[in-house]
């Protein structure tokens, strides 16, 4: 990791980006991270860890993107409900047939335009894909009528429970551990500034978490961490 400090900012980029990763890779607190660098000898407030999350975040979840691997042609799609600042909000998710996450977008409406504005967004950074999987909830074939690009896309529907469309259901479990932790979030724009970082550093270290041989899980680590410092690098 870099030493180096940013204009304004007290502490090297190595600290910044390490809290910022303790904070996303974990259901932690601001509190958390801030008794956990304390530990380490480094004093830091709350409020400087929450502003390095806030100003941050885009920045790594998108260095973390451009070095993700190709991902598969068959993709699954969901959507949870989320309360931000009182108010209900659905969150959009997208994984392929390994359980990667493609993307999220946080959106106030359940119905067609929702899902196609979810459609053109996973499309501007990925090819079409050869399947969609989906639940029954008729605004995503709605959607893919809309969408010339998909007309043939195999459009599975299936119930939530379903076996093949456990991969999502699966993913949604790290996003509520956080939300519980954060006790809610207040504000939609900090809200999806998050949980986009959140997705790419869940898919960084998504391995790590099978039923891998503990020497694999070591090197898939090792690896996991220095593509984090090189994105850290990156950004500073």
């Amino acid at each position: 990791m870099t030493d180096q400090k940013l204009p304004g900012y007290r502490f090297p980029f190595s600290v910044i980006g390490h809290a910022v990763w303790l904070y996303h890779r974990y259901a932690l607190s601001y509190r958390d991270v801030e008794e956990l660098l304390f530990q380490r000898g480094i004093e830091v407030s709350r409020e400087s860890i929450r502003t390095w999350c806030i100003n941050f975040s885009e920045e790594f979840a998108l260095g973390l993107r451009h070095r993700e691997p190709r991902r598969g042609s068959r993709w699954h799609l969901d959507e949870m409900y989320m309360v931000v600042g009182g108010v209900t909000h659905w969150l959009w998710r997208a994984v392929d047939e390994h359980g990667a996450v493609l993307d999220v977008l946080l959106q106030r409406h359940r119905d067609t335009s929702a899902a196609a504005s979810f459609f053109q967004r996973l499309l501007s950074q990925y090819d079409v894909p050869e399947t969609v999987c989906t639940d029954k909830l008729a605004s995503y074939g709605a959607a893919i009528r809309e969408l010339p690009v998909l007309d043939e896309v195999d459009h599975q529907q299936v119930i939530s429970t379903a076996r093949c469309n456990n991969l999502i259901e699966q993913s949604h479990r790290p996003t509520r551990r956080q939300e519980r932790s954060q006790l809610g979030f207040q504000q939609v724009k900090r809200a999806q500034g998050f949980l986009e970082l959140h997705a790419r550093i869940t898919n960084l270290h998504g391995s790590a978490r099978s039923t891998l041989p503990a020497n694999d899980r070591r090197d898939t680590l090792i690896i996991a961490l220095r593509t984090w410092m090189a994105v850290v690098q990156q950004v500073a």
